[in-house]
């Protein structure tokens, strides 16, 4: 993107031919983020489900809990107690009130000569109701302050006040735990080239991305799935034409844990959608590729899922990722260089579909076609 907003198309559309001053006008890249993109680079979804609010919306208040921070968890958590500590010492002073247990002759100093018997013992005012609630939801071994027989209505709203306090606790220590426990954190350490590329691989072609862990603490037997939307818009309405799964790999190994990066690869033969598309119709479709990768924390063994996406803006054709693994023989280790899980080189590239150039390979089977992009599958990009 330029400094006037327009977009400005990537030279790997045509591989060994820059041209810089070729531009698609007239894109909005704000509409086309909001409108083109379910799922942001960050994983989060772009997606609004309308229901009907009013049997929701406790469902979706405690899930907000859980995904909020924990100041606002935290500040919500008072917030509650400190309601239900007021509300029940305000029940406690009206029925302690009107029993007239707040007459000066009925005040706990005079109460041994005027030989009366208050709802509440030692109960001054509101403050003194206030503390009575506290210590009813906090302990069952009161001090001075404690409830007689002389109001029923007393008993009452202390039973109600120790059922509704279990409910208040009980959900507190759930979204607490659910917050200590969920593996979201987790997931950001999990990061997804910004690009995909598509190239040459044994005169085949490929979609590629990269994935890897910034953690020291390993994920076991991760499994990588990605999954291709194209949409067709009109009068800025999305309508999904298709949602199809890609059969993807990993180039390394099979299942096993994150040593370092591994490049995720897509085999573009007759049963990928991408099998007929060429460089020109890339650029000019409306495709995004959703791509998620799970696995099981090794220190917890707790699942997790990490998700990001790529659209046909982010696809560079006739490129591969550059090596980010290098072997230091000074200290005799191997080092991971994630500042270039990202970085990529422009190689060779037909411009033309994997259908026809499977067609020009079939009709020149004994004339190999040079190309630098082809490389043994096992290749570290």
């Amino acid at each position: 993107m330029n400094t006037n907003g327009e977009y400005e198309a990537p030279p790997s559309v045509v591989p060994g031919i820059y041209r810089p001053k070729n531009r698609l006008p007239n894109i909005n890249f704000k509409e086309h983020r909001k409108y083109q993109r379910a799922v942001f680079k960050n994983g989060e979804f772009n997606v609004e489900c309308k229901t009907n609010r009013r049997f929701t919306i406790f469902s979706n208040y405690i899930v907000a809990l859980v995904e909020a921070r924990w100041r606002w968890t935290l500040l919500t958590f008072v917030s509650a107690y400190t309601c239900v500590w007021l509300f029940f010492g305000t029940v406690y002073w009206i029925i302690s009130y009107n029993h007239e247990d707040f007459t000066p002759d009925h005040l706990p100093q005079r109460q041994n000569v005027s030989n009366f018997t208050p709802c509440i013992n030692n109960l001054y005012g509101f403050t003194s109701a206030f503390l009575f609630s506290i210590e009813v939801h906090t302990t069952v071994a009161y001090g001075k302050r404690a409830i007689t027989l002389e109001c029923p209505q007393t008993i009452t709203a202390m039973c109600l006040q120790c059922i509704v306090s279990s409910i208040f606790q009980a959900i507190m220590v759930g979204i607490l735990f659910a917050k200590l426990t969920r593996p979201r954190g987790r997931t950001r350490t999990i990061l997804f080239s910004r690009h995909a590329v598509i190239n040459l691989r044994n005169d085949r072609f490929c979609l590629i991305f990269r994935v890897g862990d910034m953690r020291k603490s390993r994920i076991l037997n991760i499994k990588p799935q990605a999954y291709v939307i194209r949409f067709k818009t009109e009068d800025r309405e999305v309508d999904i034409d298709e949602q199809i799964e890609l059969d993807v790999a990993i180039d390394e190994c099979e299942q096993t844990f994150f040593l370092w990066p591994v490049t995720v690869v897509h085999l573009i033969d007759e049963k990928s959608p991408f099998y007929e598309l060429s460089a020109a119709d890339l650029l000019c479709s409306k495709i995004e590729i959703l791509v998620v990768f799970e696995g099981v924390i090794e220190s917890t063994g707790q699942s997790v899922q990490a998700r990001s996406s790529y659209t046909e803006y982010d696809m560079f054709w006739g490129h591969r990722f550059v090596t980010m693994i290098r072997f230091d023989t000074d200290r005799m280790m191997y080092g991971v260089d994630f500042s270039k899980l990202s970085e990529i080189q422009q190689v060779d590239t037909p411009l033309c579909s994997a259908c026809e150039y499977g067609a020009l390979l079939s009709i020149l089977p004994d004339t190999p076609l040079e190309s630098n992009a082809s490389y043994e599958i096992n290749e570290w990009t």
